[in-house]
């Protein structure tokens, strides 16, 4: 019974999401997709149902258009944190997905975590 990538992936994504649920407090969501172009976050109530914020490297207000690196994730972390605190959001809870946290994902959620943004 080999797995491929994607069913590895799918399995991961979701055992991180269903522990999310059971220490959510009613705390936002912080989802990271990582795409091989772009990164993306959004801030996602999921009481309402609602996003609350989103940052992305399609942006070209952030200067990283079409890059997936350090450096861009780092400036979304920042950006997220930045319009999460405009939106009256200081804690969150951080959903990674089914990506493993080091590299881009590491580097966006320790921007976000200098930007003020507890989790």
């Amino acid at each position: 019974m080999a797995l491929n990538k994607r069913e590895l992936f799918l399995k991961r994504r979701l055992r991180v999401r269903n522990k999310l649920r059971k220490i959510s407090d009613g705390r936002p969501r912080l989802s990271v997709h990582r795409s091989s172009k772009n990164i993306s976050v959004q801030l996602i109530d999921d009481v309402k149902g609602v996003t609350l914020a989103s940052a992305s490297s399609l942006e070209k207000d952030l200067g990283v258009v079409g890059k997936n690196n350090l450096e861009a994730a780092a400036k979304i972390g920042a950006a997220i944190a930045e319009r999460a605190k405009k939106a009256g959001v200081e804690e969150v809870i951080f959903d990674r997905g089914g990506f493993l946290f080091h590299g881009k994902i590491k580097a966006l959620a320790d921007a976000a975590r200098e930007g003020g943004l507890k989790f």
